[in-house]
């Protein structure tokens, strides 16, 4: 099979999944993402081969290794979003998409995507990649990485929990990791982490005292988030412990905070860096006073989530 990605681009006509819509009829980042790794994914179809003839004839998956979105504006219920992909440098692609409103042309979704064919271990035999992709081909998750696995050593008889928070206040939940969140039989996929993205954000406004429920039933702020990135570093296997670490690094203006998340792994007496996350995060107003604008975060808002008084 012979392909050429140098020059082609791929268009899919999508709409978001009835399961993002959970306040009102918008739609929730993570579902922004599931919509960017489907058009990638056609955009593998369009040029003669997919995931599953990748998988099955050369013993390789396809993997988003890094990808990052802009949302400029709402993706609502029952849209029918026109997403893009046109390649880049290397094993980058963008993706852009968009929506008709009134007539006219609104772009929801910038994309930025790294994408590997990652050599599987459950696999029944390897070919190389067709000769267009073989620039894709990894033998392992962590050589397509933008970035080295960074470690933290446990000293005997030292929690999870105290060696994170020797890096910074934050906030821990650790789960196994389930077969329904992985790839091939293997580790954990892209969009596993971007639940997790999703759920220990959640969990971190809950513990504050600020949880959405809260925010929401109080004061009618509706959680919007305007800018994220996952990035995988290197394999967690199904059924390892994850250990997910959420913060706040930076609150914006008032009206916007940045989180980061670190997924880790222990193995021995170490703390595998093994994903990544970027979160810009604020708040709608549904009702009331300044319905439509962004909720300025008062002190009490703003104390929760970095757990200092200003």
């Amino acid at each position: 099979m012979s392909l050429d990605t140098t020059d082609t681009t791929a268009t899919i006509v999508a709409r978001p999944s009835y399961e993002g819509a959970n306040i009102r009829t918008w739609v929730g980042f993570k579902h922004f993402m599931y919509l960017v790794e489907g058009a990638v994914l056609q955009w593998l179809r369009d040029q003669g081969t997919s995931s599953r003839q990748l998988y099955l004839d050369h013993g390789l998956g396809v993997e988003l290794i890094d990808c990052s979105v802009q949302l400029p504006a709402v993706l609502e219920l029952d849209d029918e979003v026109h997403a893009t992909v046109t390649p880049g440098h290397g094993n980058r692609l963008a993706v852009v998409m968009t929506v008709a409103r009134e007539g006219r042309e609104v772009t929801i979704c910038r994309a930025r995507v790294t994408i590997a064919l990652v050599k599987e271990r459950a696999a029944s035999a390897h070919r190389p990649a067709p000769a267009a992709l073989k620039h894709l081909e990894v033998d392992d998750l962590s050589q397509a990485a933008s970035s080295k696995a960074a470690t933290l050593t446990l000293a005997p008889g030292q929690s999870v929990q105290s060696a994170v928070a020797a890096e910074h206040p934050s906030h821990l939940w650790s789960w196994r990791i389930p077969y329904f969140y992985c790839h091939f039989s293997d580790r954990i996929q892209h969009s596993g982490v971007v639940r997790a993205l999703e759920e220990v954000v959640d969990r971190f406004l809950h513990d504050r005292g600020i949880s959405v429920a809260t925010l929401l039933n109080q004061r009618s702020w509706i959680p919007v988030v305007s800018r994220a990135r996952v990035r995988l570093i290197a394999p967690a296997h199904m059924e390892e412990t994850l250990h997910v670490v959420f913060h706040v690094t930076d609150i914006l203006r008032d009206v916007m905070f940045e989180g980061r998340m670190t997924c880790y792994v222990q193995r021995g007496d170490t703390l595998v860096t093994v994903a990544s996350a970027d979160i810009l995060h604020g708040y709608a107003i549904a009702a009331g006073p300044g319905a439509g604008g962004l909720a300025q975060l008062d002190s009490e808002v703003i104390e929760a989530l970095t757990g200092a008084r200003r």
